[in-house]
């Protein structure tokens, strides 16, 4: 179904969004599909050329929300300078609706890892992201909303359970939370707590932002299984039964379909978009019968 609207400059509205990859470029912009809104990854967009010029003309027809993987939030050596005045000349020129990044590191010694890795839940772990979101509200001149991780292994150093992290970090840096579900599941699986009792720690005023994706199970042997974050299928019944969760916890919010690997038709992610904003909206006629 094609787009009716114009240019919208409105924050990202509490209904289903789907992340823009490449292969779909051509599809938004021609057909102008209904969907609430879109998520781009910002580093695909600041070399300019027409990468960009794409992007400003979905961004005429749709709220966009940039959500970066390359800033690298738990970095002791700090924030790449470069790296954020290119993100903040990008913010000024797409005008997101939202602008979020992951509680993860991707650099260390000036080397980028490629990954998004998880850190130690420490006292020293958590000061360092906290000064670095205060760094990088200061350079954007806004609330940033910061991601959850998932995780495979746990370090021996951890001392603070990763909910607690989570909602300490929004606490001193005044960010907001994007709480990904997927992740939640993911993590909660591997490590054997409990993904509703994270839920219920999160500070729902914190909460600015949902995720939920595909993951895949693998098998290690010896009867043990680990899930693994890929992000390259349908979201899976448990994941949509914690959404559920906590769109009842937090009340409706942005909610995004990642899909990144594997990537399907269009038409397949607005089914899975579909979906979200179904149990969103059973939120809102809840909310509204109370």
């Amino acid at each position: 179904m094609r787009q009716e609207t114009s240019r919208a400059q409105a924050p990202i509205p509490a209904v289903a969004g789907i992340g823009l990859r490449f292969p779909h470029h051509r599809a938004v912009r021609e057909d102008r599909p209904a969907i609430g809104w879109l998520e781009v990854h910002p580093e695909n967009y600041l070399g300019g050329g027409a990468a960009i010029a794409c992007l400003e003309a979905v961004r005429r027809d749709y709220p966009v929300s940039l959500h970066g993987v390359g800033l690298s939030l738990g970095s002791v050596d700090g924030l790449d300078p470069r790296h954020l005045d290119r993100l903040a000349a990008l913010v000024s020129r797409i005008e997101p609706g939202l602008v979020s990044e992951h509680v993860s590191f991707s650099t260390a010694g000036g080397t980028y890892l490629a990954d998004l890795l998880p850190l130690p839940m420490t006292e020293e772990a958590l000061e360092t992201v906290c000064r670095n979101v205060e760094v990088m509200q200061t350079r954007l001149r806004r609330q940033v909303l910061v991601e959850n991780p998932s995780s495979y292994v746990r370090y021996v150093a951890s001392t603070i359970p990763e909910w607690e992290f989570m909602a300490a970090v929004a606490t001193r840096t005044g960010c907001g939370i994007l709480c990904d579900v997927n992740n939640i599941c993911v993590s909660a699986a591997n490590h054997g707590f409990d993904a509703y009792h994270y839920l219920a720690a999160l500070p729902a005023a914190a909460v600015g932002e949902l995720h939920v994706a595909g993951h895949a199970l693998r098998e290690l042997g010896g009867g043990r299984q680990i899930r693994i974050d890929d992000h390259g299928s349908a979201v899976s019944a448990e994941v949509w039964a914690l959404l559920a969760a906590a769109v009842a916890r937090f009340g409706r919010r942005p909610t995004l379909v990642e899909w990144d690997n594997a990537i399907p038709a269009l038409d397949v992610l607005l089914a899975e978009a579909a979906q979200a904003d179904t149990i969103l909206s059973r939120e809102r006629d809840h909310a509204q019968a109370a």
